[in-house]
C-alpha cells in the first residue's frame, strides 16, 4: 500500500488565499471538502493553510502525509444507501504556530489571503480583560490571536484598504461573527491599539453569521483498512460525515464574492437573515432529537434510526415535526416539509449508530432551548396545547423521575432525586418540576391547562401506557 503524499497522490499546488484556525475532523469534512470541490467543478483555485490554535494538535499528522486525506460522505439519498469517498488535496500547509512561527508570519502576511474560516470550539470565541501576550509570543484567546494577526496586516500593508480580510466562523454559537469582531475591537482597545487600526478593522474586514449542519462522527476507527485497501493509499486520516450539508452565511456582497460556493451547487445559502434557518434547524432537528429521546427510551428503543422506523414511534416524531413544530417556524411550508423530510433521512442514516442515550445528556436545557420554544408559539398560534410536544415533555419527566441513569448537572440530578424520594401524587410531582422557573425561564404553571394535561400524562404512563395507547387516544 503506497504512503499518501503529494508524489504519489500527483496533486497540483494552489495559492493559499484561505487561513484556517481549526484542524480536526467538522472543519475537513466540511469546509475543506467544499473548497475542494469548488476548485474542481468552478476553477476557485483556492488553497488553504491550516493552523493549529493551540499548542496540542494534529497539524503535525497532517504533515506526515503532505496535508493530504480521503474524505468518506455516506447515508440515504432518496431512499438509497449512497457512498462516496474523495481525496481532498486543498490543504497547501498545515502550521503548528507555537513551534513554526516563522511558517504562520509568512501566511498571514501574504498579499494572496483573503478569507478566514475557524472552528474553535463554543468556548474560542471569548474576550479575556487578562489577556496580554509577551513580545513576539501569541495571544492566549482565538480573537487575541486574530488581533495580532490583523495588527500584522494592518502594520505591513499600511492600513491597505484592499487587504482587510472576510472571516467566516462556524463556532456554534449565535452571531458568531459579530462576537468575533467585538472580541477583536476590545482587545485592540485594550492594548491600546491606534484609532486608526480599529477603524481600518471595522471598514475594511467583513464578519459573518454562520450556522452550519452536518453530522461528522470522524474517523471511522473500525473501517480503516477496509477503506485504505479500496483507496490504495495509507491514510491515518480518514474522515467520515453523512451527505447532508448545509450553511447558511449571513454576510456581506463581499464574503459572498470571496467564497462563491453556491455557484459549485453546494447547499449554501447566503442571506440578510439566518435566524429563520438557526430556528428551523434548531427547532426541527434539535427539537426532534430532543422530543424523541425519552419517549424512544420509554418505549423500550436504543437509537435515532430505531426510533423514526418504529411504527408507532415514528408516527409519534412525524406529528410532532409536521403539525407541531414546523408550523411555528416564519418559512414558506413547502421549504420547512422539504427540510423536515430530509432530517427525518438523516435520522435513517444506516451507516451512524446514534444512540438515544447520548443525546439525553443535558435534556432539561435542552427541552427549554429546543422544544417549549414551538410548544408555547403552537399555543399562542392555535390557543390549544400541541399534545405531542406536550408528551414529550412528560415521557421526559417520566425518565428523570425513573431508575435511568440522568446525564445532568448535579443540581438537576439532585433536584429529580429528591423528587423520586418525596411521595408525591402525580398531580405534586408536576407542579413542582414546572415551578421551577430557573428551568424554564417562568412558572410553566401559568400556562392554562399545561399541569393538568401533563398530570394525566403521568398517570398513564405510571399505569404502564405506551405510546401507541396515546395515540389511540388520540386518534
Amino acid at each position: 500500500m503506497q504512503a499518501l503524499n503529494r508524489n504519489t497522490a500527483s496533486t497540483p499546488p494552489l495559492p493559499i488565499k484561505v487561513l484556517q484556525f481549526g484542524e480536526g475532523n467538522f472543519l475537513r469534512a466540511f469546509a475543506d471538502w467544499m473548497i475542494d470541490l469548488m476548485n474542481q467543478s468552478h476553477d476557485y483555485n483556492c488553497g488553504v493553510a491550516v493552523v493549529q490554535p493551540i499548542a496540542q494538535g494534529m497539524t503535525d499528522m497532517l504533515r506526515k502525509q503532505d496535508s493530504l486525506y480521503h474524505h468518506i460522505y455516506r447515508g440515504l439519498q432518496n431512499g438509497q444507501a449512497t457512498s462516496e469517498t474523495r481525496l481532498i488535496s486543498c490543504i497547501q500547509q498545515s502550521i503548528n504556530p507555537f513551534e513554526d512561527r516563522a511558517s504562520y508570519d509568512q501566511v498571514i502576511l501574504s498579499s494572496e489571503l483573503e478569507l478566514v474560516i475557524s472552528n474553535t470550539t463554543e468556548a474560542g470565541i471569548v474576550f479575556k480583560a487578562d489577556d496580554f501576550p509577551e513580545k513576539g509570543a501569541l495571544a492566549n484567546t482565538f480573537p487575541g490571536k486574530v488581533t495580532q494577526l490583523l495588527w500584522q496586516r494592518f502594520q505591513q500593508f499600511g492600513g491597505d484598504a484592499n487587504k482587510g480580510l472576510k472571516f467566516i466562523p462556524v463556532e456554534l454559537i449565535d452571531k458568531n461573527g459579530e462576537k468575533l469582531k467585538a472580541a477583536i475591537l476590545s482587545y485592540a482597545k485594550l492594548w491600546n491599539l491606534p484609532e486608526a487600526f480599529t477603524e481600518w478593522v471595522e471598514l475594511h474586514n467583513y464578519f459573518a453569521n454562520t450556522l452550519v449542519d452536518r453530522i461528522v462522527p470522524g474517523y471511522p476507527k473500525d473501517e480503516v483498512a477496509e477503506i485504505q485497501k479500496a483507496v490504495g493509499y495509507e491514510d491515518n486520516l480518514i474522515v467520515s460525515s453523512e451527505i447532508f450539508h448545509l450553511w447558511v452565511i449571513e454576510g456581506s456582497k463581499e464574503i459572498q464574492a470571496a467564497f462563491p460556493a453556491d455557484k459549485a451547487g453546494l447547499n449554501v445559502i447566503y442571506t440578510d437573515d439566518l435566524t429563520p434557518y438557526r430556528v428551523r434547524k434548531v427547532r426541527i432537528l434539535n427539537g426532534a432529537h430532543t422530543s424523541m429521546v425519552p419517549v424512544g427510551l420509554w418505549n423500550g428503543l436504543e437509537t435515532v434510526k430505531e426510533t423514526v422506523e418504529d411504527e408507532t414511534v415514528g408516527q409519534f416524531v412525524r406529528q410532532i415535526i409536521f403539525e407541531e413544530i414546523a408550523p411555528t417556524i416564519n418559512l414558506p411550508k413547502d421549504e420547512l416539509e422539504a427540510y423536515a423530510e430530509e432530517v427525518l433521512e438523516r435520522f435513517k442514516n444506516p451507516y451512524i449508530r446514534h444512540e438515544l442515550k447520548s443525546i439525553a445528556l443535558n435534556s432539561i436545557s435542552k427541552y427549554k432551548v429546543r422544544v417549549l420554544p414551538s410548544l408555547l408559539d403552537s399555543l399562542n398560534a392555535n390557543q390549544v396545547l400541541p399534545e405531542g410536544l406536550v408528551l414529550a415533555f412528560t415521557h421526559l419527566i417520566k425518565l428523570y423521575l425513573s431508575d435511568f441513569e440522568i446525564q445532568d448537572n448535579e443540581e438537576v440530578k439532585t433536584f429529580f432525586n429528591d423528587l423520586q424520594s418525596a411521595n408525591l401524587n402525580p398531580a405534586e410531582m408536576i407542579k413542582t418540576i414546572l415551578a421551577k422557573a430557573d428551568y424554564w425561564d417562568q412558572d410553566l404553571n401559568e400556562i392554562e391547562g399545561l399541569g393538568e394535561l401533563m398530570t394525566s400524562q403521568l398517570q398513564m404512563l405510571n399505569d404502564g401506557a405506551t405510546i401507541g395507547d396515546f395515540l389511540t387516544a388520540k386518534a
